[in-house]
């Protein structure tokens, strides 16, 4: 049990460092067209707090990781990485208001139906 916890952990951190990274980007606009621009934009991006608290999310995740794989194989513990996809799709409808469409619907279900067939192989 505590195998699974360590997945659902790592798609939780990672799901979390993703939508953090989009919602701050978003904040700070479109990377500038010049270089020495594009640096400064960057640097204050990596002063973000916020940014920053989702880069530690991507670490944070991939301590989890390591530990799943102590508990699974990786054939059979990847595949449920693809919820991430799963869970950043309906948040980033949920609240960044992104398009849902039936091609975005057919492939979450696609995608869970793989996570299925997958964890019983």
């Amino acid at each position: 049990m505590i195998g699974y916890f360590y997945i659902f952990s790592t798609i939780a951190f990672t799901v979390y460092g993703q939508l953090i990274l989009k919602w701050r980007v978003a904040q700070y606009g479109e990377l500038p067209p010049l270089l020495s621009e594009k640096l400064f934009y960057i640097l204050k991006l990596f002063l973000d707090p916020f940014l920053i608290s989702g880069l530690a999310s991507a670490f944070i995740a991939s301590l989890f990781w390591i530990m799943a794989m102590t508990k699974f194989e990786i054939s059979y513990a990847y595949p449920f990485m693809s919820l991430a996809f799963v869970f950043v799709m309906i948040f980033s409808v949920v609240v960044f208001n992104e398009s849902l469409n039936a091609n975005k619907m057919i492939g979450l279900a696609l995608i869970v139906l793989g996570i299925i067939v997958t964890s019983r192989g």
